[in-house]
């Protein structure tokens, strides 16, 4: 890659365009990195070069395309990962359209390649009953079992993200009447949601239990540093296993990680009857359209909704004689 016009056009989109025009996020900046560096590496082994020879005119339609379908054959991506590296290089490419139009037409080409549609499947949600039966599971009389306790009733009241847990401090509680706490989610964007009289119990008695006075994070390690995303998955892994093999079978069937709870806050929302506006609101959801995915998960409201159709339908049921199928019909059939 060009050293004197390449390397300026990478620095400038992450180090002024990302942070200081779009003001995107750490999370934002990083993700967008890994998609460049993997676009990167793979032309330079398409081309049979070192990453540092490329230049711009090798990052052309053709190879975005083909880097595209590399991560979703070889790295075994899902469409919708796919679909957030084509975002991520689009912005780039639109980068290098506003600063070097002498390749506009090749960018613009690299720009007019369509997302790939994802199949969207119906998210995996718990039932009232089996988020129960894991709140039940940490050994309260022990520190670790008691913030493990207090960790899982707060993703299950809040319904937050697990960036969002991981990085909540003890500033942003209000344990107090009106209880609440501020979550910082994706795009820097914040929200305040109201907790539960027994969150707020449960995180005052563990802010108690805290061994550092200078400690500002909420949920840690037994060192004293922030639980880490894996942290906290490990954490219910360790319960939903446990109870999968003594208690509940059927939990052994899911794959229930911290956003699963995310899920069964917004459907348990749902279910006692709570505006949709307001469910988006209370999860942090950009659009709408991305809350109502959970009308179309829940399958109990799909049976209650059936049942109250039928009922007000006046439909008797038919006594109607079992269909038998005629011998002529038979051979019309076999002749097919």
């Amino acid at each position: 890659m060009s050293e004197a016009l390449a390397r300026p056009l990478v620095e400038s989109f992450f180090i002024d365009y990302l942070p200081r025009q779009r003001g995107a996020s750490r999370h934002t900046v990083r993700a967008y990195r890994d998609a460049l560096k993997l676009l990167f590496e793979f032309v330079a082994r398409r081309r049979g070069r070192q990453v540092a020879s490329l230049e711009l005119g090798d990052l052309d339609a053709d190879a975005v395309a083909g880097f595209l379908d590399h991560i979703e054959t070889t790295r075994s991506n899902a469409a919708v990962t796919r679909n957030c590296r084509r975002a991520a290089l689009r912005s780039f490419f639109k980068h290098l359209m506003r600063n070097d139009p002498t390749r506009s037409l090749q960018y613009m080409r690299v720009l007019a390649i369509p997302s790939k549609k994802a199949r969207q499947r119906p998210a995996t949600y718990l039932e009232a009953d089996d988020v129960r039966a894991i709140l039940a599971e940490p050994d309260r009389r022990t520190a670790d079992g008691w913030r493990d306790y207090a960790l899982l009733l707060f993703l299950d009241n809040c319904g937050a993200r697990v960036s969002e847990v991981t990085g909540v401090m003890w500033a942003d509680l209000q344990l107090a009447p009106p209880r609440q706490v501020r979550l910082r989610g994706k795009g820097r964007k914040e929200r305040l949601v109201p907790l539960w009289r027994e969150t707020a119990g449960a995180l005052h008695r563990l802010r108690g239990m805290a061994e550092r006075a200078d400690q500002h994070h909420v949920f840690v390690n037994r060192h004293g540093h922030p639980l880490t995303r894996d942290g906290v998955a490990y954490i219910l892994h360790k319960y939903v296993s446990a109870l999968a093999a003594e208690k509940r079978p059927t939990l052994a069937h899911k794959r229930i990680t911290p956003h699963v709870l995310r899920h069964s806050c917004a459907v348990a929302l749902l279910q006692s009857g709570t505006d949709i506006t307001v469910i988006r609101d209370y999860l942090g959801h950009a659009s709408v359209a991305t809350t109502g995915r959970y009308l179309a998960t829940n399958l109990q409201m799909k049976r209650d909704a059936l049942d109250t159709f039928w009922e007000h339908a006046g439909i008797e049921p038919a006594q109607a004689k079992p269909w038998k199928p005629q011998p002529n019909l038979l051979a019309f059939l076999q002749s097919l």
